[in-house]
């Protein structure tokens, strides 16, 4: 069947100057034809565009008609370090002949106007985003979908790419309500929002410095949707005054208090799940740059959510700069690390969370969950050989194309991989030390606390806070299910208080019943078990 081009393109696109390097693929082929004109940074020119895909599983010939897409697209080259790559990354808009965007559904995915070409060069195995936005989805977040696909642009062979959506606003996309320029009161104003941390803000800034800054740095927020060039004042007060409130409840004494602190502003459990897509990639751009919050309408979920995740090429041991390529640490640690770093610190927030007692054991919950599943080591690892597979032929051609392997590439650490299965193993060596660190290192508290093997006897006990005027809490772990005895002394050595504490694993927490009418003094809480074990621990009541 004789392919049908579109106008312009049969004078300008031979089949047979790209057919020596590329004739029929596995993967999708897209062919883009700027008709004589330069892909510039901005604005988008107009192009055309064909999408040969034949289905999964069946081959895509260079002479098979454009069937997945066949028409205009506003294009340009998107990225910003990245720029300086000669594979560069696109934006694309579906437009029609006169310009307007046009919604259309590719390889599947929700219909839209807007999509992302990434060019993987300085990521050698090609799939740290894929690996970064599987996980979020998986977790239940919306993030990007992906397809590899192979380009040319203007009769040149531009390698494997990753065709992909773009953080935007839309039902099938970040569900937020749609809010127009009109909507300045009421419920109307309070959503939604997508907001961002990135380089070259155009918000408003954080009434709180970044922990650690050397400059007292105030991140800057900026809008992401609306648009800056369409948001209007009144929207713009709006959301920076629910920001500041989410943060002054964040900062404030009584943050973790159920109604009136951040719970009320922010969804933790997004947090959460933000924080271990970040912490497994140890991404050294993670929670400061390209970093995404969304908010919808009161009437709907007045909470911010963090995400959707983006942006994680120098993610997993691509970064050689700022401990990015280590296996220990944490990300959200960044200020302690590079607190001059003029892109952009991190903001209070993580340092604060960490602090939560809840948050914490909602992390160890989640987290203990999830490696059994989606981000178990075998199952990042399965992930890998998939794209491993699903490229070797199409590899051929990319690295010859960008002859990158073995060789330095901006700024991937050393020491280098020679070739790609090299790299792979890299990858998978650096996974599998990460998520040990994690394990031994992640807050161990709350519901789901484990018992250390190395723990001495069945029962640990604190009793906080002491000095007490009187309201204090006995925390009590055990290894087992058990009795304990408690029995109190006065500093005269006389018994004022016993009970039984009927213990479970891991944690239980006990008030301290009629403490308020002790004389002040010192006290001694003696506890103990069947098995002998004794522990004592010396209070204060003032």
């Amino acid at each position: 069947m004789k392919k049908k081009l579109l106008p312009g393109i049969a004078a300008l696109f031979s089949i047979l100057s790209y057919a020596q390097v590329l004739t029929s693929s596995n993967l999708p082929i897209i062919i883009i034809n700027t008709n004589g004109q330069t892909v510039v940074d901005d604005p988008k020119i107009m192009a055309d565009m064909g999408i040969i895909y034949n289905g999964a599983g069946v081959r895509n010939n260079v002479t098979d008609p454009f069937n997945q897409y066949n028409g205009k697209i506003g294009i340009e080259i998107r990225g910003q370090s990245s720029q300086m790559f000669p594979m560069k990354s696109y934006g694309i808009e579906l437009w029609d002949a006169g310009g307007n965007s046009l919604n259309r559904s590719l390889f599947g995915m929700p219909s839209e106007s807007d999509w992302v070409l990434y060019a993987p060069y300085t990521d050698k195995t090609l799939m740290r985003n894929f690996l970064a936005y599987t996980m979020s989805n998986e977790l239940g977040h919306w993030a990007a979908h992906c397809r590899f696909v192979e380009v040319v642009v203007n009769n040149d062979y531009k390698g494997i790419y990753v065709f992909m959506e773009k953080i935007k606003r839309g039902s099938g996309r970040v569900p937020v309500t749609k809010i127009a320029n009109t909507d300045v009161s009421g419920d109307a104003v309070t959503g939604g929002y997508i907001f961002s941390l990135d380089k070259e803000p155009n918000g408003w800034f954080s009434s709180y410095a970044s922990p650690n800054s050397t400059n007292g740095n105030r991140r800057q927020f900026s809008y992401v949707y609306p648009k800056p060039e369409n948001i209007v004042q009144a929207q713009k007060d709006y959301l920076k005054s629910y920001v500041d409130s989410f943060e002054n409840a964040l900062a404030s004494n009584d943050f973790q208090d159920k109604s009136t602190g951040v719970r009320k502003f922010a969804e933790l459990g997004s947090f959460v799940d933000y924080f271990i897509v970040n912490e497994i990639s140890r991404n050294v751009d993670g929670y400061r740059l390209s970093t995404y919050f969304y908010k919808d309408r009161n009437s709907k979920d007045r909470r911010i959510y963090a995400g959707p995740v983006w942006d994680y090429d120098l993610a997993f041991r691509n970064a050689n700069y700022c401990s990015g390529s280590d296996v220990t640490g944490w990300a959200y640690r960044f200020n302690y690390v590079c607190p001059g770093d003029g892109a952009g610190l991190i903001p209070f927030w993580w340092d604060r969370l960490m602090t939560d007692t809840a948050f914490k054991s909602n992390l160890r919950c989640r987290w203990k969950t999830m490696r059994q599943t989606v981000t178990g080591d075998a199952y990042l690892f399965q992930l890998i050989d998939s794209v491993v597979n699903l490229t070797a032929e199409a590899r051929q051609r990319h690295f010859q194309r960008w002859p990158v392997l073995g060789q330095y590439i901006w700024p991937n650490p050393n020491p280098i991989p020679a070739d790609y299965s090299g790299e792979i193993s890299a990858l998978k060596q650096w996974i599998s030390q990460r998520m040990a660190w994690i394990d031994n290192n992640l807050p161990n508290e709350g519901n789901c606390e484990d018992w250390k093997t190395n723990t001495l006897g069945t029962m640990i006990v604190d009793i906080y806070p002491n000095p007490t005027p009187g309201n204090g809490t006995i925390r009590v772990k055990t290894k087992t299910v058990q009795d304990i005895t408690l029995r109190v002394f006065d500093g005269m050595g006389r018994l004022v208080h016993s009970q039984v504490i009927h213990a479970l694993p891991l944690s239980n927490f006990i008030s301290i019943k009629g403490m308020q009418g002790w004389q002040t003094g010192i006290y001694y809480f003696s506890f103990s078990n069947k098995e002998g074990e004794k522990i004592l621990r010396k209070v204060l009541k003032y």
